[in-house]
């Protein structure tokens, strides 16, 4: 698996991106037809019946959301961290994620749908 870093500007506020990044109502708007939370505190995402797994690994407000899929070996995980240019305050969203290596452009270029989706779901 090869670890991934695309990054994102969003004209949006920190706290209502970061809600879109960390709550399953927020997920389940741009990332996935449904997101739960169980009990045991795992994101269940669904698209078009198929269906993943998620453990929350650590999210600091407004700062970065870190997953981890169930399905995926230890050490990957899905990371967005959202980062704010000093000077022109400018929002950023950066995406890790991990792929196989000969499928790294298929990832990207899902990933810049997933964020085209969220980007239009915030106006931005």
């Amino acid at each position: 698996m090869k670890k991934i870093e695309a990054e994102y500007t969003v004209h949006s506020s920190p706290g209502v991106l970061y809600n879109r990044l960390s709550t399953a109502s927020g997920l389940a708007e741009w990332f996935a037809d449904d997101v739960t939370i169980d009990k045991d505190g795992l994101y269940h995402f669904s698209w078009d019946g198929e269906k993943e797994i998620a453990k929350l690994l650590s999210k600091k407000n407004l700062e970065f959301v870190k997953f981890h899929w169930t399905h995926l070996e230890e050490g990957t995980f899905l990371e967005f961290r959202l980062k704010t240019d000093p000077l022109t305050k400018d929002l950023a969203l950066l995406v890790t994620f991990f792929a196989e290596e000969d499928e790294e452009e298929e990832a990207r270029a899902l990933w810049d749908q997933q964020i085209e989706e969220l980007l239009h779901i915030l106006g931005s």
